[in-house]
């Protein structure tokens, strides 16, 4: 009977440390491609989340097995990569980025509790459909970015030697294209013009981000 219990224990670890590698595995693939465009969601994210999600969703099981619900530390799982995720959005000042990132976070962690839960099937299986989703609509993404909404963007503020970079990269930063840029110094303000093109959410999120830039006065769409 001892014996017979120490290889169920070791069969056990065993199991635990082939979901762990799992892990590492699907995790990385898909932090890797994140990792290669630089986002903030990156390799080393991706991996110690998926990790976490797969141990905890294991101590949940084990934990809880008849003595409870087993679902009740995995659930948690949820509100704690809420929290991350929250922090990848927010990090960029004025705009509202990071939403992609946020929801790899989100999704990598459904893998890890899929691997946790012993389906690994299906955490492969989404693992290559995030991967597809994430490095394959990038052509798709650019054709609707040619097809997409135009404004011209009106923006008074310091006359500073920097002031036009900082607008342009502000621009680009939120992704969207800039077809025309003029400017000129009229008063005490140096007015900076704009012909944008891209999708029309993130027209709105430029609007904001301009708002919140330092040295700006006023914008306005021309409109």
């Amino acid at each position: 009977m001892t014996s017979l219990w120490r290889e169920i224990v070791e069969q056990l670890r065993l199991e635990l440390l082939v979901q762990l590698l799992l892990a590492v595995v699907l995790g990385g693939a898909v932090g890797l491609e994140r990792e290669l465009k630089g986002k903030p969601a990156g390799l080393r994210t991706t991996i110690l989340i998926t990790l976490g999600a797969t141990l905890f969703t294991v101590l949940s099981y084990r934990m809880g097995e008849g003595v409870g619900d087993p679902g009740r530390i995995a659930a948690q799982i949820l509100t704690g990569v809420g929290f991350i995720g929250a922090g990848t959005i927010l990090h960029m000042r004025g705009a509202v980025t990071g939403l992609t990132s946020a929801a790899t976070i989100w999704v990598v962690a459904a893998i890890g509790m899929s691997i946790g839960a012993r389906a690994y099937i299906e955490a492969l299986g989404a693992t290559l459909v995030v991967m597809l989703v994430l490095a394959g609509m990038g052509p798709a993404e650019h054709f609707l970015a040619r097809q997409a909404a135009r404004a011209h963007l009106i923006v008074h503020c310091k006359p500073e030697a920097s002031a036009l970079d900082q607008l342009e990269a502000l621009v680009r930063r939120t992704g969207l294209e800039i077809d025309r840029t003029q400017s000129r110094v009229e008063n005490v303000d140096l007015v900076v013009e704009f012909d944008i093109r891209g999708p029309k959410r993130l027209h709105d999120q430029l609007l904001i981000a301009v708002v919140h830039q330092p040295g700006v006065r006023s914008i306005s769409t021309g409109e």
